[in-house]
């Protein structure tokens, strides 16, 4: 059968669908482009912002639209918080963030009915959302590369149980479920022995790895027991970080590990301490540099990246002023800024002082002037530094990769695809920095 999928959020989605695909190519089936004729559609979707809910059901109207007598099937984090509004969108099958190779086991099912010919109307949607929070044990997939790239991801960690007040994804991952340290090592030796230069651990809350686990380890124990499986020239990166995970303990053995890429996405949310109370974190401003502060101490000038929420109810303009100074304080590499959006079910929704759309945009965009010049002071110090480059793609002329740092570099050349190499660097471009191949 003709298959096509559509992908909307983070990096574990893009993980989850990747081995979709690959479980489907095993079947026997035939992966199209979404644009395409198919047999069925499958939308893995999101639910982080209202948005991303508004993304999720025009995406399903689409295929619905596209291929009228085809299956359209939706599974991922909207339709484990919303299945009744998924159903009413005309779909054939609902399924939430479990039990991925029991979806396709369904859509096989209903192909294999609709091929048989059944006469009569339409039958109701197979709806086979559970309760999330009940499931206990990883559900382990296989790990993946996006097709042509030099960089594949390995889930370790499902769901989160912090419960921000803002946040509606514990309700859409349920708790913490953690892959055995020897079972992410053996995955990501496999991956590295099929060619892939760089693993990027992944996990909707990594830094709480190892919780569920027996002994509960702790996320550098996993470091440790990935990095020695790889074979040497093999990048090890980590996804997003609780502040609290970077301590004097954590930083020292990390730094022993020649693999991990001296890049730390750090989520923060807000500079200001008052809206960090609010929002229901576990740390304050202070807590949050000493983090920073740690990095740049055991690591030689590592990529620190974050994420900010701005229009949180009741943020002040003062307490928006609090949070651009912290934010030059902390001097990041990059950021990602979304303005608050807000979730029903969540205490947040319920607070007072929800600020209107123009003020949030109003101070997105301010925080996006800060995050720029940031950005641009970073790149802009490494000229005349030569860092150590591994290419993925080329594009108008030039080669694009990435530095360990995270730093995106362009260079000119030939055939540089999954080669890692010296790069000059020679200045900051309008999306990363400049350079020429040196050896």
């Amino acid at each position: 059968m003709r298959i096509a999928i559509h992908t909307l959020g983070c990096k574990v989605n893009q993980y989850e669908t990747a081995a979709l695909e690959k479980e489907l190519r095993r079947r026997g089936h035939q992966l199209v482009p979404f644009e395409a004729e198919a047999d069925a559609y499958i939308v893995n979707t999101c639910t982080v912002t209202a948005v991303s809910d508004k993304k999720s059901r025009q995406t399903i109207r689409q295929a619905r639209r596209r291929s009228p007598g085809a299956l359209v099937a939706v599974c991922g984090c909207y339709a484990q918080t919303a299945p009744r509004a998924v159903e009413e969108l005309g779909v054939d099958l609902v399924a939430g963030t479990a039990g991925r190779m029991a979806f396709l086991d369904d859509l096989e099912a209903l192909l294999a009915a609709r091929t048989a010919g059944a006469e009569g109307p339409r039958p109701a949607p197979l709806v086979t959302v559970d309760d999330i929070m009940a499931h206990r044990t990883f559900e382990p997939l296989s790990g993946q590369g996006l097709e042509g790239r030099t960089r594949a991801m390995l889930k370790v960690e499902d769901g989160c149980v912090n419960f921000c007040t803002y946040c509606v994804i514990p309700y859409a991952r349920g708790r913490v479920r953690s892959l055995p340290a020897a079972d992410a090592a053996r995955q990501a030796a496999e991956l590295a022995g099929a060619g892939y230069r760089e693993i990027v651990l992944t996990g909707i809350e990594i830094s709480s790895w190892g919780e569920d686990l027996e002994g509960r380890p702790q996320l550098i124990d996993l470091l440790e027991a990935v990095c020695a499986a790889l074979p040497a020239g093999v990048r090890l990166r980590l996804g997003s970080l609780e502040p609290r995970t970077v301590t004097e303990a954590f930083c020292r053995r990390a730094a022993a590990l020649p693999a991990l890429c001296p890049h730390f996405h750090l989520s923060m949310q807000s500079g200001c301490d008052a809206v960090l109370a609010r929002m229901g974190r576990k740390y304050d401003t202070a807590r949050y540099y000493e983090s920073v502060s740690l990095l740049r101490t055991w690591f030689h000038r590592p990529g620190i990246t974050t994420d900010l929420i701005v229009g949180f109810p009741g943020e002040t303009e003062e307490e928006f002023q609090e949070t651009l100074a912290f934010l030059r304080r902390c001097a990041f590499s990059s950021m990602h800024i979304f303005p608050y959006s807000r979730r029903t079910g969540t205490r947040a929704a319920r607070m007072p002082g929800q600020i209107p759309n123009r003020v949030k945009e109003e101070r997105a965009h301010r925080a996006a002037q800060v995050a720029g010049e940031m950005e641009r002071a970073w790149l802009a110090s490494w000229a005349g530094e030569v860092l150590p480059v591994l290419f993925e793609e080329e594009k108008d002329g030039l080669w694009r990769g990435h530095a360990p740092n995270y730093a995106q570099v362009f260079a000119p050349g030939e055939d540089l695809h999954g080669r890692e190499l010296p790069v000059e660097i020679v200045g900051a471009g309008e999306h990363g920095l400049l350079g020429r191949v040196s050896g």
